[in-house]
């Protein structure tokens, strides 16, 4: 065995800082996070080379006394917890000791701080670990962290870094999280001289997910806000047409910390799981708030994940406030009508021009043509939609307004009420009318089957056998009576009275096909979910041909269902048109 050796403080804090430090987004959010902390209202980022060039954070907060300098920048030093016991009941954001002493040691730090009852404040210049002055100093009130050749004296950790482009994006990334995270903190972002980004710190969260996501993003919003004693639930949920691609949407605040959850995503998406298609996912802002000793915030080195003490508590209280969000609102998506964007022309001021980044939809030509601006413009956010739940076309006293115009393409209905047109997709309102109205049989436990005579005979490959033989028991319980016929052929006797007629064959063959592919299904409950969800394979389709009174008749059944926007794969059922949509496109207005 090889001699065991006693590695130095130097080293040791080398190694340590690789726990906090890991690229230079950890180093800002580790600095922004000690300023919010001091009590800051007004905090300045400042980065260059992506970060790892230099990393400037200052803010106006309660600063660091003269004694508790040094300190700061110990191992282990800090002014948030004084025994093991307080780390039950963390309620700050950082460890200022414990990240300054991990970002010193990895590059060329300086401190500048004053407390707001000293006349001076001190500076202190810390290289990879070793003090290299400590003097006083005039500054302004509060503290600035400047971090300089991040890496230096650790080649191989800088070796790993990504582009200085890609580096600035995973900050530029991190400052949007932390304006979302505390709106009443006055936030500006400068990248290599450019303003970035900027936040009025006057607690208008809906004026930040504007300036940061956009027009589209913000007019697709729902407010939410629910108060269950111990929890309280706010922000925003999109409707599902801003649904994405991914879960980099999926935003929640747990005491003002951004925080990822498994049980706050599964929660939100089980709300969402009518209304959206496969493989897309929400868009959220919510925040939570509740005492700190019911949750863990030390399950992980950053503190970006947390344990509830309560899971099923919290889990339901999110589905439920997020539902109840969802469903109170009118969900029909507008057409998007395109706007045109005049060309800005160059002027010298480049650098006071916001560059966009690629998800922000905030167009460069709000800004005026004639001069150089001298702030940055934005529109006015579009006050978040507070129209009631099927108030409007799909409410059912409203359907007597209604002019059915008639049928294109022999799929969509078009229909005029009030100043808009609805275009109502045939296949798609059938498929949600067949899910809803079999749902509820399956949910009462009174599925109505129809015998069929003579019976339907299937063959089956060994695979769908067994789907139909680990399923048979739900198959039953869904008005489906399956038998064995002998050798490989089964003979289908009796079906729901709701797909009576409807091609069973096909859709029993559709539905073991879909059991096959998903067999890590078990449930029962899941298994009923997709038996049902499979219904749409007996809605009528596009390109037939309906008539006006099935048409009538299909709207009017549609407009009694819980929620009748979406098909049960998350499709839309009906578009709006508005009449200055139109007038736009026809230019009549501009």
């Amino acid at each position: 065995m090889s001699k065991i050796n006693i590695l130095d403080d130097h080293t040791i804090n080398k190694i340590a800082a690789g726990e906090v430090v890991e690229r230079p987004v950890s180093v800002v959010k580790e600095l922004v996070e000690n300023a919010m902390d001091s009590g800051a209202k007004n905090i300045s980022i400042e980065i260059k080379g992506g970060g790892i060039d230099l990393i400037r954070v200052s803010d106006n907060g309660s600063g660091i006394e003269k004694e508790s300098i040094k300190n700061a920048f110990l191992r282990h030093a800090t002014s948030k917890i004084s025994s093991a016991e307080d780390l039950m009941h963390i309620t700050s954001l950082g460890f200022r000791g414990e990240a300054l002493s991990s970002i010193a040691a990895v590059s060329q730090t300086e401190l500048l701080t004053k407390t707001p009852d000293s006349l001076l404040g001190y500076r202190y210049v810390i290289h990879g670990g070793r003090e290299m002055s400590f003097d006083e100093a005039g500054v302004p009130d509060g503290t600035c962290v400047i971090v300089r050749n991040l890496f230096y004296n650790t080649p191989a950790r800088l070796k790993f870094l990504k582009s200085a482009a890609t580096e600035g994006n995973y900050i530029t990334e991190l400052v949007e999280r932390l304006i979302l995270s505390h709106p009443d903190i006055s936030f500006k972002y400068v990248s290599q001289g450019a303003l970035k980004r900027t936040s009025g710190g006057q607690g208008d969260l809906e004026a930040d997910i504007y300036s940061i996501f956009g027009r589209d993003i913000q007019r697709s919003l729902v407010k939410v806000d629910r108060d269950l004693g111990d929890i309280s639930i706010s922000g925003y949920v999109g409707k599902p047409e801003i649904a994405r691609g991914n879960r980099n949407y999926e935003l929640f605040f747990v005491n003002g910390r951004l925080i990822k959850s498994r049980i706050l995503t599964s929660a939100v998406e089980e709300a969402y799981k009518p209304y959206l298609m496969q493989h897309r996912f929400p868009f959220c802002v919510l925040y939570f708030d509740m005492p700190s000793e019911l949750l863990d915030v030390n399950v992980h080195p950053s503190k970006t994940e947390i344990r509830f003490k309560d899971e099923r508590t919290v889990f339901d209280a999110t589905v439920d406030t997020v539902t109840e969000g969802i469903r109170r609102r009118e969900l029909i998506p507008e057409a998007a009508v395109p706007e045109e964007k005049p060309v800005l022309e160059e002027h010298h001021d480049i650098k006071s021009v916001m560059v966009p980044e690629p998800f922000e939809t905030a167009s460069i030509s709000s800004y005026k043509k004639a001069e150089p601006p001298k702030h940055e413009i934005k529109p006015a956010p579009v006050p978040v939609q507070e129209t009631l739940f099927k108030e409007g076309f799909l409410d059912e006293k409203n359907v007597k307004k209604h002019r059915l115009i008639g049928q294109v393409f022999d799929t969509y209905w078009m229909i005029e009420y009030e100043d808009k047109l609805y275009v109502i997709d045939q296949h798609a309102a059938h498929e949600k009318v067949l899910f809803e109205r079999f749902w509820k049989q399956i949910e009462t436990n009174c599925v109505m089957s129809q015998i069929i005579s003579p019976p339907i005979i299937i063959t089956l490959t060994g695979p769908e056998e067994a789907a139909v033989r680990d399923h048979i028991e739900e198959f039953s319980e869904l008005g489906f009576t399956i038998e064995h016929f002998g050798g490989r052929e089964y003979a289908v006797s009796s079906v729901p009275c709701e797909l009576f007629g409807m091609s069973e064959k096909d859709y029993l063959i559709a539905v073991i096909d879909d059991l096959m592919e998903n067999d890590a299904v078990k449930a029962p409950e899941q298994v009923k979910d997709r038996i049902a969800t499979m219904a749409c394979k007996a809605a009528v389709k596009g390109n037939m041909s309906m008539t006006f009174a099935e048409a009538d008749a299909l709207i009017s059944e549609m407009l009694t269902l819980d929620n009748p926007y979406n098909c049960p794969h998350g499709r839309p059922t009906v578009i709006s048109f508005s009449e200055s949509d139109l007038e736009k496109l026809f230019k009549r207005i501009v």
